[in-house]
């Protein structure tokens, strides 16, 4: 998806011929070589503090996207960023959230009239198992796409150059790319449905992937800890469903907010590499 279309970026004009800089440092203008030049090779991955820094638009479009350049290899502070902020970090925030709502659904429950059972409604661990696979896989892309994003527009995050883009046609469809013109205005509301519906498309074939992953094995672990009764398994209000659903939200968590932020990461390295974004680069 070109930047232009994303409307969490306003791209820097395709006029660009200054960049806008700090002290004295030599500026160059970003011809259609040149961008793949500094973008690519000529970034050494292991200098953060010089070749990492911000790439910047021309002085009219200052502030609006100052991306940074993709690097050629995984940096300490991409590692912090994918596999501690959005891996443990979401692990623990995920866990915490549906134990939560884990303790406010069931405690409160008359287990008497409505037992809690793996199985049959009203309260059904298995349902509530897929229904928040569903449901997490769906709100973790949008905010991992806020959040990401948002990140990357302000530079505070360099975008990964070194992951080659898919092949397959289908992949290249998931990753936005090859997309043909949209007939809806940029910055509209039709826009703003096309984007949103496109990614909650993706986020929900995410989501069924995920089920076919986790929840055959969520449910053989209810099947260990219930007591068997009348064909199906019932369970205590405490603790067995909120223990479960912190299991649940944070294995989800540390499985897919990473690879989604990769996703978002590499998806800018890809964008800068093939000129959908036109920027100046800092010497």
């Amino acid at each position: 998806m070109k930047w232009a279309r994303n409307p969490f970026f306003k791209a820097p004009s395709a006029n660009a011929s200054q960049s806008s800089t700090t002290g004295d440092e030599p500026t160059a203008t970003a011809t259609e070589d040149d961008v793949e030049a500094t973008a690519g090779a000529s970034a050494s991955p292991s200098n953060d503090s010089a070749d990492n820094r911000p790439i910047t638009a021309s002085a009219e479009d200052a502030g609006l996207v100052k991306l940074r350049r993709p690097t050629e290899r995984m940096t300490g502070h991409q590692k912090f960023y994918i596999f501690g902020l959005d891996g443990v970090g979401a692990a623990i925030l995920s866990g915490g959230i549906n134990f939560a709502i884990a303790y406010a659904m069931y405690t409160t429950q008359d287990t008497v009239a409505k037992p809690i059972r793996l199985w049959q409604l009203p309260n059904t661990l298995a349902g509530d198992a897929g229904v928040t696979i569903l449901l997490q896989s769906i709100i973790t892309w949008l905010i991992e796409l806020l959040l990401v994003n948002r990140d990357l527009a302000s530079g505070g995050v360099a975008p990964i150059g070194f992951i080659p883009p898919p092949q397959n046609r289908w992949l290249r469809w998931f990753m936005f790319l090859d997309r043909t013109a949209e007939s809806a205005t940029p910055g509209s509301v039709l826009h703003w449905v096309y984007f949103l519906a496109s990614q909650v498309l993706r986020a929900f074939i995410v989501a069924v992937v995920t089920f076919c992953l986790v929840w055959g094995p969520s449910v053989g672990i209810l099947t260990a800890v219930g007591t068997r009764s009348g064909g199906d398994w019932v369970f205590e209000k405490t603790w067995a469903p909120e223990i479960f659903k912190l299991v649940l939200g944070a294995v989800l968590g540390i499985l897919q907010t990473p690879l989604f932020t990769v996703f978002w990461l590499a998806r800018a390295g890809w964008a800068l590499r093939t000129h959908e974004v036109l920027v100046t680069p800092v010497r």
